[in-house]
């Protein structure tokens, strides 16, 4: 992840303090112990010891490559014709294994979004599902919902990126615009407590309606759930064996 390179500083956000912050949280080092970087209870995987550490991110400067400078002038010119900035809505641009990332403020997604779909040197047809992601050490900016782009008139794919603090989990839903993004936002929500405001229906897809907690997040406990399986009941993971 990193931010958007290029002589314009509005376009990067430099200028913006917001944008500077949260492009130093997500430039920090992170460093993190054990398999899942737990730690409410035992990490039972036998990874305990396990040091992972995430490298600092080096900001993308033009030219992008590929179709990615297109891509970004075409965005840019679009929403400058509707009356919108293109500066305020994507603060960072990131390129990074052949993928393209643009990191949207949430409260400008459905109008980038828009855009995307419907401008003809665009024509992102297609939205191919909604993740999310928890980072417990990026204060301010702790859930991201991911979008996977396609557009099928030219070929190209995008992925974008919105963040949300645990403190307002909440980002606008898509749905009014991709509506095949419905299943995918209630499975966000359900395993990481992302709030998809303007949801239809934002109820749980996969863990029963009465489960506490969104299971995916990194500060959810390990273990402690006893599972039957065809009559067999077994124990919880930190019942039956520890690592020290």
């Amino acid at each position: 992840m990193t931010s958007q390179g290029g002589e314009n500083e509005q376009q990067d956000g430099a200028a913006d303090p917001a944008a500077i912050a949260g492009r130093e949280r997500l430039a920090e080092q992170v460093q993190r112990t054990g398999m899942f970087g737990t730690e409410t209870t035992g990490d039972t995987s036998g990874y305990g010891g396990l040091k992972v550490r995430r490298a600092p991110l080096v900001a993308t400067p033009r030219p992008y490559g590929s179709y990615f400078d297109e891509l970004a002038d075409s965005l840019a010119g679009a929403m400058d014709a509707a009356g919108a900035s293109y500066g305020d809505a994507v603060p960072l641009v990131v390129v990074s294994s052949g993928e393209l990332t643009l990191y949207v403020r949430r409260e400008h997604l459905l109008s980038v979004l828009r855009q995307l779909r419907d401008h003809p040197d665009l024509s992102f047809e297609m939205c191919l599902g909604v993740s999310g992601v928890h980072y417990p050490d990026q204060a301010g900016a702790e859930l991201h919902a991911v979008y996977h782009l396609l557009s099928i008139t030219h070929n190209r794919r995008l992925r974008l990126e919105v963040t949300a603090p645990d403190a307002d989990p909440h980002v606008p839903s898509v749905v009014d615009v991709y509506p095949t993004c419905d299943w995918h936002e209630r499975e966000t929500w359900d395993f990481f407590g992302l709030i998809f405001d303007g949801h239809p229906a934002l109820t749980r897809i996969e863990m029963p309606d009465d489960w506490r907690g969104h299971p995916q997040r990194k500060d959810y406990p390990l273990g402690g759930i006893p599972v039957e399986y065809r009559g067999a009941t077994i124990p919880p993971p930190d019942e039956r064996r520890a690592y020290e």
